[in-house]
């Protein structure tokens, strides 16, 4: 009869607190002030939403203290992502506002 080798769980990662207080500043905004994701015109921008909602997401995870298993969602949702999707999300806000 084969054992069952039990999976080892993931290291605990530490929790970040500029990246968790990113997370709710990100959805505190979003939330008083939808229209900051919507172009001149009134209309949603889904590539400013989707950088924004990416920051929202990375800084959650990453605020928390989460470590993904696989390398793609760590990348994906670590404090670093956070920053550079927040940055991609404020270039294109103030590119569509220019």
């Amino acid at each position: 009869m084969p054992e069952q080798v039990a999976a080892t769980p993931a290291a605990p990662g530490r929790s970040k607190p500029l990246a968790l207080a990113l997370a709710l500043a990100i959805t505190l905004g979003i939330t008083v002030y939808p229209h900051a994701l919507a172009g001149p015109g009134g209309g949603a921008d889904h590539w400013a939403a989707v950088a924004a909602f990416w920051a929202m997401s990375a800084g959650y995870v990453a605020g928390v203290g989460f470590r993904p298993r696989r390398l793609a969602f760590r990348l994906l949702f670590s404090g670093g992502a956070c920053i550079v999707a927040l940055g991609l999300a404020l270039a294109r806000m103030a590119w569509l506002w220019r």
